[in-house]
């Protein structure tokens, strides 16, 4: 976690390498955070291009290899995603952010970083016009009692995170638009691993705050998750200046 007086990095430009290259990204920027001497916070977000990302537990699980050829029909690239949790869809309609820090031990603080990321997103959705709310909503993908919802109705903010010795990395996705493609997705990947899901808390900002931009998101997640500011730096300058082991073509 940042303190009062230490400003975040804002990785700029961050997106684009590909729905299994943005996810490599953060793995690589999470093991440079491990073994760089006041590393810090850094802050991403970027907007993805079609994917459907299973966790690492899901590749092991009846249904999966159905799954990953439903999901290509679809139109979403099928990734094996860093962090834990259930199956999730998303695309440009969406935002997806990582917040990476420096920790001292991998054992330490899993549930404070939670509700600290869940904290940061209602109010960041709060400050976007959202009746933004903390916890589980019956029939929710990927449930977990640290998303966050609007009205105690929909589901709008799924969390997961990883850690490693020395760091740890915290996701979020956050649908700003409706994208039908991507519930149809889902659905069809849940009723394949026979997972439970109701379509209908599947949420989205523009559905509760039609004014709310991108930009208006993404500017209330910087400023919750590093209220002393950020300092802005290209993907390729903190490539440079810090050698990230990065496999992005």
């Amino acid at each position: 976690m940042t303190t009062k007086s230490q400003r975040a990095l804002y990785l700029t430009d961050s997106g684009g390498f590909g729905p299994q290259g943005d996810l490599e990204l953060s793995s690589d920027v999470l093991r440079t955070a491990a073994i760089t001497k006041g590393f810090g916070r850094l802050i991403r977000i970027y907007r993805p291009e079609p994917t459907l990302a299973f966790s690492r537990r899901e590749t092991h699980l009846p249904g999966f290899e159905s799954a990953v050829t439903l999901a290509a029909g679809f139109g979403f690239a099928p990734v094996v995603r860093p962090t834990g949790g259930r199956a999730v869809s998303y695309d440009q309609s969406c935002l997806v952010m990582d917040v990476i820090d420096a920790v001292a031990s991998r054992h330490l603080g899993q549930q404070e970083a939670f509700a600290e990321a869940a904290g940061a997103i209602s109010r960041a959705l709060s400050a976007c016009g959202v009746d933004a709310q903390v916890g589980e909503i019956p029939g929710e993908y990927c449930p977990g009692a640290f998303s966050v919802n609007a009205r105690r109705t929909v589901k709008i903010a799924g969390i997961s995170q990883r850690v490693i010795s020395g760091a740890r990395l915290v996701s979020a996705m956050i649908p700003v638009s409706p994208s039908p493609l991507v519930v149809e997705a889902l659905s069809a990947v849940y009723r394949t691993m026979k997972f439970e899901w109701d379509p209908d808390t599947f949420g989205s900002i523009s559905n509760e705050a039609p004014a709310a931009t991108f930009a208006d998101l993404s500017g209330a997640i910087r400023q919750e998750f590093s209220p002393d500011g950020v300092v802005d730096m290209s993907f390729t300058h903190f490539t440079a200046s810090t050698r990230v082991p990065h496999t992005i073509p």
